[in-house]
């Protein structure tokens, strides 16, 4: 039974609720060994008649912008918002520590675990991210482990206990735990030392039949009330999938901020807020991709663009304007082609423009499948891809000839960027392969709007500009702007030379 996500604003931050089954309402603190999403599903299987909603710990995942400190108040102001806070509670592992304060009653599952891992000081190693995506390894370890070996005996394995994850699992798990390693690294150690007094329920089903006994309310409703913070997180139903949507600003014109493959759209964090004075602006993952559901279909830029333009009828915009990276633009370029009734302007940064030849061997070469392993090898594939991506061009041709002309990014940096390519999984490649076979040179003079196409001097497919001022129609603008806003290592002042450069390029003939 597949579980929905939906986000709960409280006062510390957004927190992530996942949602399954449906009648009486019940909570659920997942633990810290497994996914929330993938808690969700296993108590829906077991009681489809239940109503669960499965809340991803503070410090983690969606709920990553709540400070550890604050978990146990966030908790509790997500379940008031719901209308459960004397719901019951089930809580697994060392999570049920965070559960000792509130107000309904907490069923501690898998107890006598989390008591095993407190006697012994069972922890992560250090996260702190590091050049080579090490610390990515050491908490794959950690959750295999979690799982495979005896709390009271840790150089054996438990013989007994729930099934083991799956490789599949344990990759949400970790996509979840590393949103923010320091403050997975802190929820651990703060519920660890509570853990040594935790008793309930030896298991799951024990739990649930323990649970059916409580009373508790008949029903539960999911907040749709926007945070009101300058940015925020959210979500929208679109006939392929749900959309995971980055947000910022309330009043103005609308603008869709359109991604690079094969991430998320949580790098255009400097663009949502340099263009959100005045603007609403919407940075969608695509289906997909990020934390948007992954639809089995066939992808093409036009079935893309199409899907942004579901998401304007979704969200209300009947016009808007566009602005696209490497496969965001080819994105608002065929959203343009396909409504331009509904366009305004355009910007187009840096659309692939590459010969024949190139793009062959980029089509045969640069999309290697990334499926999760059971020793998590593809974790150290998925690090070593993103990293080669600052070294050469293309990535997979490690020779001086390809060497690119930037220095590396910082272990943090790296870090967020190879998450998010985890979080797009085995459907990565889609909107990164439809990009590389779209015909950009027979659509791009097909344009009828006011466009700006530009690339900053450090992004790769800015030598594609030459090319695109000679295929541009007279209304379109092809110049260098001073920096890539969502690369690393560019200057602020370029980056806000470059925000200003949008800004007045989309706010031209407006009142």
């Amino acid at each position: 039974m597949a579980a929905v996500p939906h986000y709960v604003a409280t006062a510390h931050g957004q927190v992530l609720v996942w949602t399954a089954g449906a009648g009486r309402p019940a909570l659920v603190l997942p633990g810290l060994v497994l996914a929330a999403s993938v808690v969700a599903e296993q108590v829906a299987q077991a009681a489809p008649d239940l109503a669960w909603h499965v809340i991803e710990l503070p410090g983690t995942g969606g709920s990553a912008g709540v400070p550890v400190e604050m978990a146990g108040a966030a908790i509790d102001e997500a379940a008031r918002a719901m209308g459960l806070a004397a719901a019951p509670m089930l809580a697994c592992d060392l999570a049920a520590a965070l559960g000792m304060d509130r107000a309904g009653p907490v069923l501690a599952v898998d107890a006598a675990r989390a008591r095993g891992w407190a006697e012994r000081g069972t922890a992560p190693a250090e996260l702190t991210p590091r050049g080579d995506g090490t610390h990515l390894t050491a908490l794959w370890a950690h959750l295999r482990d979690a799982h495979v070996l005896d709390p009271a005996d840790p150089m054996r394995a438990a013989q007994s206990g729930a099934a083991l994850p799956t490789a599949a699992e344990l990759d949400a798990t970790l996509v979840v735990c590393a949103a923010r390693p320091g403050a997975y690294h802190a929820l651990w150690r703060a519920c660890l030392t509570q853990a040594a007094t935790l008793a309930g329920p030896a298991t799951l089903p024990d739990a649930i039949t323990r649970l059916r006994a409580l009373p508790g309310p008949a029903r539960a409703d999911i907040p749709l009330t926007p945070p009101g913070h300058e940015a925020w997180c959210d979500h929208a139903d679109l006939p392929h999938g749900r959309a995971h949507l980055w947000r910022a600003g309330t009043t103005g014109r609308a603008l869709f901020a359109l991604h690079s493959a094969p991430g998320s759209a949580a790098p255009l964090g400097p663009l949502l807020h340099g263009l959100a004075r005045g603007r609403r602006v919407v940075a969608p993952d695509y289906l997909g991709n990020g934390r948007s559901s992954k639809p089995a279909r066939p992808v093409d830029i036009n079935r893309l663009a199409r899907d942004v333009l579901d998401l304007a009828d979704v969200l209300g915009f009947d016009d808007f304007d566009l602005w696209g990276t490497h496969t965001g633009a080819l994105i608002a370029l065929e959203t343009a082609l396909i409504a331009p009734e509904r366009v305004g302007r355009l910007v187009l940064e840096a659309p692939p423009l590459l010969p024949p030849a190139f793009t062959a061997d980029i089509l045969a070469n640069y999309l290697p499948k990334l499926r999760p392993d059971g020793w998590g090898l593809h974790v150290q594939q998925a690090w070593n891809m993103r990293r080669d991506m600052f070294l050469f061009w293309p990535w997979y041709r490690a020779e001086r000839s390809a060497v690119r002309p930037l220095q590396l990014p910082d272990a943090a940096f790296l870090h967020a960027w190879t998450i998010g390519l985890l979080q797009s999984g085995t459907t990565y490649d889609l909107s990164y392969r439809a990009a590389f076979e779209y015909d950009t040179q027979r659509r791009l003079p097909l344009l009828r709007r006011p466009a700006l196409v530009c690339a900053g001097p450090s992004d790769m497919l800015a030598d594609g500009l030459a090319k695109a001022k000679s295929l541009a129609p007279d209304h379109v603008t092809v110049a260098t702007t001073p920096a890539t806003v969502w690369y690393p290592n560019q200057t602020r002042r370029d980056v806000e030379a470059t925000l200003r450069i949008y800004d007045e390029f989309l706010a031209a003939d407006r009142p």
